[in-house]
């Protein structure tokens, strides 16, 4: 063919093979290996194993969600959410709540009462709670309605319902299998 013939047609004369021609020359950065990459895969439009199937409009062919740019379920989650999720499923609101009373009992009732009473149980609306002496006990019961009415402000209305009293754990004289029931303790045995 003619010398004049454009570069690249199909009759061009090749260069001898020492000498490398613009193709076969090599790139430091690779764009053009990139683009002969490129320019391959164009025109073969992909492996068939490699297509996509078309999707719906709700979602992908298997009925998950659609990936977006949106969070789902898929992403990573804060400890806080999965813990609130974990709480929520397993119905502890409340009795964390009421925790949270416990552990806070001193800024609840103040410094003085919560020296001589501690709160021991919760349950189906009875908060039990224990004095340390009797006259604690008392003091206690009176201050009960305001006390029921700043617990279910903090745990919701309606959550604390009665506050039981206990006094202090007394020694008994209950002792042996031969106990009377109704009996005056040790004083019975001096006549």
């Amino acid at each position: 063919m003619s010398p004049e013939a454009p570069e690249g047609s199909p009759g061009e004369e090749q260069e001898p093979p020492g000498q490398p021609t613009e193709e076969q020359e090599h790139r430091a950065d690779g764009l053009d290996l990139a683009r002969r990459i490129a320019r391959a895969t164009a025109g073969a439009g992909g492996s068939p194993a490699r297509r996509r199937k078309p999707r719906r409009a709700g979602g992908d062919t298997s009925g998950n969600k659609g990936s977006g740019s949106h969070p789902d379920d898929r992403d990573p989650q804060t400890l806080d959410a999965t813990l609130g999720r974990l709480v929520a499923d397993h119905g502890w609101e409340l009795d964390l709540r009421v925790h949270g009373v416990f552990g806070r009992w001193v800024e609840m009732v103040g410094a003085e009462v919560a020296g001589h009473c501690t709160p021991e149980s919760f349950a189906d609306g009875r908060l039990v709670v224990r004095t340390d002496s009797t006259a604690w006990a008392t003091q206690l019961r009176l201050l009960a309605p305001s006390l029921v009415r700043r617990l279910n402000e903090e745990l919701g209305h309606g959550t604390v319902i009665v506050i039981e009293v206990l006094g202090p754990h007394l020694p008994t004289w209950r002792k042996g299998p031969r106990s009377v029931r109704d009996g005056r303790g040790p004083r019975d045995t001096y006549g």
